[in-house]
């Protein structure tokens, strides 16, 4: 069987921060290579570096990091490109799914404009062809009353509605990576499942390679193909999921599997 095609290949990353104090190191040494249609999953607990190598890829600007390293998309070097060359880039080819997606809308503007602006910025099309487009990406991801949503501000719409917006927004633009930061935080069980059906369509359908970044090992285990795992701002193990969840090698790992919420005994055993 043929070796997926590597799409994004991440190697020998560093992200150190300008300090009063001096310069402190973020995240070291990261090798990450995201194949054609995979789900690789990115897992550690808060402060690891999981959101800091989600911003190196997306190349987000700022002040006060330095980036080192090696972030090439389909063989392009984007680490150290222009920041308006990125702008066309993110959207288009790298999808970002945020971890809050009310800071993905601006307040005072519609989704319907929103959205609309957007795939304009991206692809050449009239308003018209515009407004069409949105309402067959909103209906494919299960919102109802297209027309009527468009006309909402972000506001109106449920976390798992607006999250649901982005991923229709990806599978319009059909980028090659999408990176979803964190994507069911705060959503309720049903919303939850939403979201992860349509991030599974965006994988089948579009062939879109996935970056999930996610504290939930519930999710890792029900989407993922690899998983990495973070510690202390490093790469302490990458594996198959079925081999990190069934023999996991790093201490690090093992406890974090072990934080898992059970059931006590005397529940699981009920019929």
């Amino acid at each position: 069987m043929e070796e997926p095609r590597k799409v994004m290949q991440v190697s020998g990353l560093n992200v150190t921060m300008k300090t009063k104090q001096g310069l402190l190191p973020l995240i070291q040494n990261i090798h990450i290579d995201l194949k054609q249609g995979q789900v690789l999953g990115l897992v550690g607990e808060s402060g690891s570096g999981k959101t800091v190598t989600c911003s190196s890829l997306l190349q987000l600007p700022s002040q006060q990091a330095i980036r080192e390293g090696s972030i090439q998309l389909n063989g392009r070097e984007l680490n150290g490109l222009p920041q308006q060359e990125m702008q066309r880039i993110r959207g288009k080819e790298i999808g970002f799914i945020m971890q809050n997606p009310m800071n993905a809308f601006t307040p005072v503007y519609t989704i319907g404009h929103q959205f609309m602006e957007t795939i304009r910025v991206h692809c050449k099309m009239s308003k018209k062809q515009a407004f069409e487009l949105v309402a067959v990406c909103l209906e494919n991801v299960n919102l109802p009353d297209p027309s009527r949503l468009m006309k909402l501000y972000p506001f109106q719409l449920s976390g798992g509605m607006l999250q649901r917006v982005m991923i229709a927004l990806s599978m319009c633009l059909k980028p090659a990576v999408v990176i979803a930061d964190e994507p069911t935080t705060a959503l309720d069980v049903v919303n939850q499942l939403q979201v992860l059906k349509q991030l599974e369509r965006l994988r089948s359908e579009c062939g879109t390679t996935i970056l999930l970044i996610t504290h939930d090992l519930g999710v890792i285990a029900e989407m993922a193909d690899e998983v990495i795992v973070m510690h202390q701002g490093s790469i302490v193990e990458q594996a198959d999921v079925f081999e990190l969840f069934d023999a996991p090698k790093n201490e690090y790992t093992k406890t974090l599997l072990n934080a898992r919420l059970k059931l006590p005994a005397s529940l699981t055993m009920r019929t």
